[in-house]
This record gives structure tokens, C-alpha cells and sequence, in this order.
């Protein structure tokens, strides 16, 4: 009996001794990140049958050690810890947009004011040069703008690129560490007939969590008790011991812009950017494609159209020199056009911009099937088809030309590097086209009272015969009919019916004659000779920053600028309040987490005390089967 009682002494005092070394890890490691509290799971030993008596008990074994740890809590942490990351990360980036736009003294708006209040100045002053000096310095200060804000979203763009080499870096050294881990667990689990190794599943998954802060994952578990890591649409990082690498690559849509590759033996394949989401680095794609990409081309799209819609309308003026306007603005001549890799070298095709006004911020592409063309917006996938007729055109970007394979496919970018490419053509104050390019005049001997306007120049191309001089002469008797005698096409014209405010056109160049002329008044049309003083065309200049001439002839230069800042301030703010409240939803899920498998110190010192009972307790009993085998040896 001293024997039985001896063994359950000794199973008792292994099993205290088990409880109180698991206590004791327990609060060595309250402070350790991702540790789950352990307790020591006990289990009675098989007892002995002992006749009449039944079954006595013969003490207790430690079945195993188990983790306090419950997996549809981590399951939530994780998802909402990789969504937060991502949040925040977006955060931090378009909070750079957000304070370039909004600053009052820095954006576009004061420098655009500035030069059409030069523009006006001129207009007051059409003569003088220093006016005109004044507008090509504020033209040289807005131009000066556009290029300073593009070029700070470069260098955003280039700060994600860097962002995303590192954090793809961080991702491969956790993904190799997660695959040694699994490694070691099926050693260890292996070698101790399945009893889990809870210090390294610990590890690992904190590995798990650090992993998920920088992309968002999905894990499965194998029979081994290894956990196999997928990124993306089901893409594997890690299998078993073995961790695949990701890389940095160039974008195959931008040269630009660095994504994301899967390395594949001896080859990379770009992962779709749509499929990495959460964590930093679906932050960093996500704030590019949704917001930099869109503030650059919108940035772009007013540059691009400003300088298109200035150029038309200088053209249609005259300098002090005599001549007729050139360019005020050089701007890019094509949109930026890049071929996918998979295409042939000598696959190619022809974009240009066909209405400016209907130019929007989105990118597209150009594809061919082997029967059909079709150039999609990709902002949205709206597209538009033909079987081979030329030019195909959406939103006022046109196809003019393609020498292309089957599947094979371009990129079209029509806005992209509008702020980067702007300049000033113009450096000679004189060649500022400020007049008009003729005069209208009525004879002195009139003897109706038919007046003339100033007259206007018709929308480019300027027809070659615009400044030749026009006689209109109403016919007598006066029976409501003129003759147009000049140089041009259509002239002379004879018996042009007259309506008093009606458009005349002849030469490129458009008038009206108004009231009740008399038989033989005369007008003429003549060139505007030493017009130094005509503001004509320059205040036409000026009346293009209230004109609607963007999005399709809904906003004007700073309506589309006003635009672009409630976007980003709009996102911004949204980011902001999503991020923060992500960010108590991680603490709260934490906080479940730790309430249930964190250290409680008091909770862990009560344990000691109850495990040191236990294990005296079971000394105790060793004690009393000593004293009785000596008490049978002492009567035997």
C-alpha cells in the first residue's frame, strides 16, 4: 500500500512541479509580444482495481500543455490589424497631397490669378512694354508652378517606390523566418508524438501578425503542423519549410512605378496590383492608383488645356510686330504611349489628343483581338471598339494609326506629363498678340444708319486670305441686297441677302453689320495696320479663365483646380476618420485577445501560491509513505 501511496506522491508532486514551472514561464513572459498564456492540462492516471473495493485512484499525470489561445479572435486581429495598416499608410501618403494643395500661398490658384491679372494689365495697356514684360514673368511663374508640383508628386511617387523595395524586403525575411519556424515545429511536435510546441507556434505567429502589417495574408494549416502563407489571388509565399520571394519590378503599365513580382526559379511575374491589398504595402498601391495617379493627371489635364486653349486664341491675334500670333505655350505634342513587354519591337501606334475638353484624368488602353481595336478608359472599363477603321476615339483621346499583333496591347496616357512638359514659347514681348488682326470701318458718306462691328477671326486653321482687305456694298436702289468685292474664296460675291445682326463671314473672318443701311453705303474690312493700341484678342485671352473649356464645357481652369483640392481634401479627410476608427477596433480586439490568453501577474502569483499547496501537499504524502514502510519494516 505504502508503494501505491508513494506513487501518488510522486505523480502529484510532478504534476504540482509541472504547474508551477508553466506558472513561472508564464509571468517570465507577460511582457514578451504575441506570447499566449499556458496551463498545464492534468488527466487522472488509470486506476487500480482492488477487488470489493472497486477502483482505487492512483494519482494524476500532466497531459499536455496548451496554449490559452483562440483562433477566430486571432483570425479577426489579424484581418483588422492588415486593414488598418493600410489605412493608416494611406494616410500618412495623401496627407503630402492634401498640404501642397490646400497651402493658400503655394497652390496654383494665387499664381493662375496673378497671370490673368497680368493679362488684364495688358489689356489697359496694350502698347506698353513693361505690361507685357509683367505677363511673360507671370507666365514664367506659372509655368514655374505646374513644374514645382509635379515634380513634388515625383517625388512621392519615387517615396513609395522606395517604400515598397524596402517593405517587400521586410516581407521576404519574415516569410524565410515563418518557413524555418514551421520547420522547427515539425521537428519538435514530430519528436514528441504530437504534443504541441506552443513557444514556437507563439513565434510563428507572431511572425504571422508582423507579416500581415505589411500585406494582408491567408494562411492554411497542414496535417505537419506547418501553416502555409498566401498572398494575393491564392499566390504562395510560403509552403511548408520552404519561403518563396517577392520583388520589387517596374510596373509594366509605368516605368515609373515599381510593383510587386512573385520570383518564380529564374523569372519574375507581376502580380496584379488589384489583388495585393492591406498592410503598408497595399496602403502604398492603393494611394497611388486611387489618389497620386489621378492628382498628376488632373494637375496635368488643366496644364495640358490651358495652354492648348491659350495657344488657339493667341494664334488668332496680331503682335506688335504685324504678324500673326504663335504658340504662347509649348505643351507635350502627343500623349505618352507605352507598349506592354509582350509586345513585338515592331508593333506600334499613333495617340493624339483630339478634343481637349473632353479630356478626363483617367488612363486607357489599347487593345487588338485579331479583329477588333478597342481603346478602354480605364477608370471605369467604358470602352469603345472598331474592326480596323481609324481614328478611334474616347473622351477625346484618338487612335490615328496601329501596327499591332493579336493580344498584343499599348498604354495611353494623355495627361501624365501635361504639368511636367508646359513651357513658355514666347520670350519677346512684342510677339504677344494682343490685336486683333483687321478693322472694320463704315464710309464717312453713309447715309443709313447700318453699323459694323469689330468683327472676330474664325477658330483655327486661319484661312490664308485673312487680313485682305473686304468693300461691302449695298446695292441701288437699296432692294435689301449687298455686294462683297475682295481677294479669297467665294469673292467677289454679289446679291448677298442682308438681315440686320446676321453673321458675315469671308476670309476666315466673321462680322455683323446692324440697323437700316442706305443704297450705296459701303463698309470695308481692312488690315489692322500699326493697331498698337487694340486689346481686341488680349481681352479675349483674359476671358478665358472664366470659360468653361474642360470636362466636356463644365469648369474653367480654376474650377477644375478647386476640383482636384476638394477630391484630395475629401479623401484625406475620409482617411483620417476610417483610420482612426480601424485603430480602436485593433485595440479593442486586442484588448479581447489579452483578457483571454494574456499574463494576469495576480492571477499567475495566486496560481504559484495554490501550486505550492499542491506540491507540499504531495511531499506530504511521500512523507506518510516513508513513515508507513518503515512501520511495516519495523513489525515484519
Amino acid at each position: 500500500m505504502s508503494n501505491s501511496i508513494l506513487n501518488i506522491g510522486f505523480s502529484g508532486l510532478a504534476a504540482a512541479q509541472n504547474q508551477l514551472l508553466t506558472t513561472g514561464h508564464n509571468i517570465s513572459n507577460a511582457n514578451t509580444p504575441g506570447y499566449n498564456r499556458q496551463q498545464v492540462m492534468l488527466s487522472t492516471n488509470v486506476p487500480q482495481y482492488s477487488g470489493t473495493a472497486g477502483y482505487i485512484g492512483n494519482g494524476v499525470h500532466a497531459a499536455t500543455v496548451q496554449r490559452v489561445y483562440n483562433q477566430f479572435l486571432t483570425s479577426q486581429s489579424l484581418q483588422v490589424q492588415t486593414q488598418s495598416q493600410s489605412l493608416d499608410t494611406n494616410y500618412t501618403e495623401i496627407k503630402q497631397l492634401d498640404n501642397m494643395f490646400a497651402e493658400t500661398t503655394s497652390g496654383l490658384s494665387p499664381t493662375l490669378q496673378s497671370f490673368f491679372s497680368a493679362i488684364q494689365d495688358v489689356a489697359s495697356n496694350p502698347a506698353v512694354i513693361p505690361s507685357r514684360q509683367s505677363m511673360l514673368s507671370s507666365a514664367d511663374a506659372l509655368v514655374a508652378r505646374f513644374h514645382s508640383m509635379d515634380q513634388r508628386m515625383s517625388q512621392i511617387r519615387d517615396g513609395v517606390n522606395t517604400q515598397i523595395t524596402s517593405t517587400v524586403a521586410q516581407i521576404n525575411s519574415i516569410a524565410k523566418q515563418i518557413g524555418e519556424v514551421n520547420q522547427q515545429i515539425m521537428w519538435a511536435e514530430g519528436s514528441a508524438g504530437g504534443q504541441p510546441a506552443n513557444d514556437m507556434l507563439d513565434q510563428r505567429d507572431e511572425l504571422i501578425n508582423q507579416i500581415n502589417k505589411l500585406v494582408n495574408t491567408e494562411t492554411i494549416k497542414q496535417s505537419d503542423g506547418t501553416l502555409n502563407v498566401y498572398i494575393g489571388n491564392g499566390q504562395a509565399l510560403v509552403v511548408g519549410g520552404q519561403a518563396l520571394s517577392l520583388a520589387a519590378v517596374k510596373s509594366l503599365d509605368n516605368s515609373d512605378s515599381l510593383t510587386i513580382g512573385l520570383v518564380n526559379k529564374n523569372s519574375t511575374i507581376q502580380l496584379p496590383e488589384s489583388q495585393i491589398t492591406g498592410g503598408t504595402l497595399g496602403g502604398l498601391l492603393s494611394f497611388r492608383s486611387t489618389s497620386l495617379d489621378n492628382a498628376q493627371n488632373s494637375l496635368g489635364r488643366i496644364a495640358i488645356t490651358l495652354a492648348q486653349t491659350f495657344n488657339e486664341q493667341h494664334q488668332l491675334g496680331m503682335d506688335l510686330n504685324g504678324d500673326m500670333g504663335a504658340n504662347f505655350f509649348a505643351l507635350p505634342s502627343s500623349p505618352k504611349v507605352i507598349s506592354a513587354p509582350a509586345n513585338s519591337a515592331t508593333s506600334n501606334i499613333t495617340a493624339a489628343i483630339s478634343d481637349y475638353s473632353a479630356l478626363t484624368t483617367s488612363d486607357y488602353e489599347f487593345s487588338y483581338d485579331g479583329a477588333n481595336y478597342t481603346l478602354t478608359r480605364l477608370s471605369d472599363n467604358v470602352s469603345a471598339t472598331s474592326s480596323g477603321t481609324f481614328p478611334l476615339t474616347l473622351d477625346g483621346v484618338s487612335v490615328t494609326s496601329a501596327s499591332m499583333l493579336a493580344s498584343e496591347k499599348f498604354r495611353i496616357q494623355p495627361t501624365i506629363n501635361g504639368a511636367k512638359d508646359i513651357a513658355v514659347n514666347i520670350k519677346d514681348a512684342t510677339k504677344i498678340a494682343a490685336a486683333g488682326p483687321n478693322r472694320t470701318s463704315a464710309a464717312s458718306t453713309n447715309t443709313g444708319t447700318g453699323t459694323i462691328s469689330a468683327g472676330t477671326v474664325n477658330p483655327l486653321p486661319l484661312n490664308p486670305d485673312l487680313q485682305q482687305p473686304l468693300t461691302i456694298t449695298f446695292q441701288s436702289p437699296y432692294n435689301g441686297k449687298f455686294d462683297v468685292a475682295g481677294t479669297g474664296s467665294g469673292l467677289p460675291a454679289t446679291n448677298q441677302v442682308y438681315t440686320s445682326g446676321a453673321d458675315i463671314s469671308f476670309n476666315g473672318y466673321t462680322f455683323q453689320i446692324s440697323g437700316n443701311p442706305a443704297a450705296g453705303d459701303v463698309f470695308t474690312v481692312t488690315p489692322n495696320n500699326n493697331g498698337v493700341a487694340d486689346n481686341r484678342n488680349i481681352l479675349s485671352l483674359g476671358a478665358l479663365q472664366t470659360a468653361s473649356t474642360l470636362t466636356n464645357g463644365t469648369a474653367n481652369y480654376q474650377t477644375a483646380y478647386g476640383q482636384l483640392v476638394s477630391q484630395v481634401g475629401n479623401k484625406t479627410r475620409e482617411l483620417e476618420v476610417t483610420s482612426t476608427a480601424q485603430a480602436n477596433l485593433v485595440e479593442q480586439t486586442n484588448e479581447y485577445i489579452q483578457s483571454m490568453s494574456g499574463v494576469n501577474l495576480d492571477e499567475e502569483a495566486a496560481n504559484l501560491l495554490r501550486y505550492q499547496q499542491a506540491y507540499q501537499a504531495s511531499s506530504k504524502v511521500i512523507e506518510i509513505s516513508n513513515t508507513l514502510f518503515d512501520s511495516v519494516l519495523r513489525f515484519s
